[in-house]
């Protein structure tokens, strides 16, 4: 049997920079070529970055990402590459996008892979699943494919397929069967949520077991907006083995010698086979040469806790928006709270401490305890420590109006978001906000007050993770003989927005613990009101907080965008109407 050095090439495109995302492929495949690979892969799209969204009805970028090709190809073989191939993502179409009412049915916008050799594109593959649902929404946007290709590569039969064509039974994957492929490449743009890899590898072996073929499966990796994509990448072979597997959130290449079946003699060009698709089949020149010595990088990946799964996401989801958006700093609220010091541990360890303003904005109802855990978490953290009173300017705005009760509550959340747009405008940071998921879910904050910023890092964050993510992140450093970030009395006390005396959050809201849950099934789940109650949930506290949850959609609609990490964040995965009068209670 033909061994095939593979090399999968798990990076972190950017949307819309193509010259860029070309520059990767190129550096990436040099480094593949010197660790002896006969075949490299990139991730879905990478040529434009993914998910590119209405980009797509722009003639000008489908016209760009065509030329981009075409010039990749060209420039690898200039590179001394042009041996190599190279299968890669990129935006095709074969007609104007679909924005008009006479569009061309079969014909438009396309989601696409290319197997790029000698200067030049020997095959093309559209995607043929295309998904519909969660934060996808690819019928919009893309035509799906209908040709199955398969190129001929050292000697054996490879097949091109692009993520969602793994998640759905039959199509490609039936069709590679019949098609008696060897490799079936799978080209993703995968997004992460908790315990997602968990899910992959089952699934992949399904499908190497469907198609009675290895497959090679490469994921990108990198925050876009909302979405993190973690990698994972591996290599499956048909009997289910895994042979290989990348690490989560980190570029990688890799690298493994794969046995495969020798292709068997010429079929047809094209030939028709189950499903309605197509097969179209292609060859490329020589490749590269057998390596002599053993492979340099394989193994497998490690797993990890679930906090330290989703740190990792909501570290890489921070340091992208930061960085790909060119902001030199970000700047934060500081309340000695567990919030806001989960956030700052986050953002430091995203972009080191002198990239992170924290700021103490105390009122009169700051207590002397919440003060000292934010100056102590500066301390700990090293980040840049400022104190700025609200007292004064709160005090101006009383007395030149009448404000009481929970008017004047919102003031001064009002007040602290002034200040710090204001340094924002000032100095240039992004402002992070950092309300978790559970308040955002009931509306417990103000708006243009605590949830004013550009960015959340803990939106999808519900609030008892947030103490096991603090919990966590301490005992990491503690076993790292580091200093803990988060100091413990921001763990142990309960939590209190301090806008008026003695308030406490249990006196608006139930108990996390209690709250979570039912937060958990009605928004994640989308259980009613008598599954939440039938699972054990107090009927009272059912109908409070869903009709919390029901009434604060407006301000979750005003909210900043934040990393998406759990099976359904507020914003793309949940899209409810603000004027709305189902009420499951009522």
């Amino acid at each position: 049997m033909p061994t095939l050095r593979l090399a999968l090439s798990q990076v972190n495109p950017t949307v819309g920079d193509l010259a860029g995302n070309a520059a990767l492929v190129r550096t990436w495949s040099r480094k593949a070529a010197d660790a002896g690979a006969q075949l490299v892969a990139f991730p879905e799209m990478m040529l434009t970055g993914y998910p590119v969204e209405d980009l797509v009805f722009r003639r000008s970028f489908v016209a760009a990402s065509q030329a981009a090709l075409e010039r990749l190809a060209a420039d690898l073989a200039a590179d001394g590459l042009g041996d190599l191939p190279v299968v890669v993502g990129y935006l095709d179409a074969d007609g104007p996008p679909q924005v008009s009412g006479d569009a061309q049915p079969g014909r438009g916008a396309r989601n696409a892979a290319a197997l790029l050799h000698g200067g030049a594109v020997v095959a093309t593959y559209f995607k043929h699943h295309l998904p519909n649902y969660g934060v996808f929404d690819e019928d919009r946007y893309f035509v799906c494919g209908d040709t199955f290709t398969v190129v001929r590569v050292g000697g054996v039969d490879v097949a091109l397929t692009i993520c969602e064509d793994l998640w759905q039974a039959g199509g490609p994957f039936a069709v590679a069967r019949q098609a008696d492929v060897g490799l079936v490449v799978n080209i993703n743009g995968s997004p992460y949520e908790l315990n997602k890899d968990d899910i992959r590898l089952p699934l992949v072996r399904r499908r190497a077991a469907e198609a009675g073929a290895t497959i090679a499966y490469v994921n990108m990796i990198g925050g876009q907006d909302e979405l993190v994509f973690e990698g994972d990448s591996m290599v499956v072979a048909a009997d289910g083995t895994l042979l290989a597997r990348a690490p989560q959130f980190v570029e990688h290449l890799l690298v493994h010698d794969v046995e495969l079946p020798e292709a068997g003699p010429p079929g047809p060009e094209a030939e028709e086979l189950a499903d309605g698709m197509r097969v179209l089949r292609r060859a490329v020149g020589a490749i590269p040469a057998a390596p002599a010595g053993p492979v340099a990088d394989g193994g497998t990946m490690a797993p990890v806790a679930d906090e330290a799964e989703v740190w990792q996401a909501l570290v890489l989801g921070l340091r992208d928006y930061v960085n790909k958006n060119r902001f030199p700093s970000v700047v934060l609220g500081l309340s000695g709270g567990i919030d806001s010091a989960v956030v700052a541990a986050l953002a430091v360890d995203a972009l080191g401490p002198d990239r992170v303003v924290g700021v103490s904005l105390p009122s009169q109802h700051s207590s002397e305890h919440s003060r000292a855990d934010a100056e102590e978490l500066a301390k700990r953290t090293g980040l840049d420590y400022r104190i700025e009173p609200i007292q004064p300017m709160v005090d101006t705005f009383l007395a030149n109006m009448s404000l009481s009760g929970v008017a004047v509550e919102n003031l001064q959340a009002r007040v602290r978001g002034v200040i710090l747009m204001a340094l924002s405008n000032q100095e240039g940071h992004l402002v992070l906000t950092t309300g978790n998921k559970s308040e955002l879910a009931v509306g417990y904050s103000t708006l243009y007050g605590d949830s004013v910023g550009g960015f959340n890092p803990v939106k999808d964050v519900w609030k008892t993770l947030i103490w096991r993510l603090a919990k966590w992140r301490n005992a990491d450093a503690d076993a790292r003989g580091q200093t803990p970030p988060i100091p413990e009395n921001s763990i142990g006390k309960p939590p209190s927005a301090e806008l008026s005396p003695g308030q406490l959050d249990s006196d608006s809201l139930p108990e996390y613990d209690v709250l979570d849950p039912i937060l958990i099934g009605y928004v994640d789940g989308d259980l009613g009101r008598d599954g939440l109650v039938s699972s054990g949930h107090d009927p009272a506290v059912v109908d409070r907080v869903l009709r919390l949850v029901d009434t604060a959609e407006y301000k979750r609609r005003q909210s900043a965008p934040g990393t998406k990490i759990s099976i359904k964040a507020f914003g793309r995965d949940r899209r409810l109407p603000i004027t709305n009068r189902w009420r499951e209670n009522s």
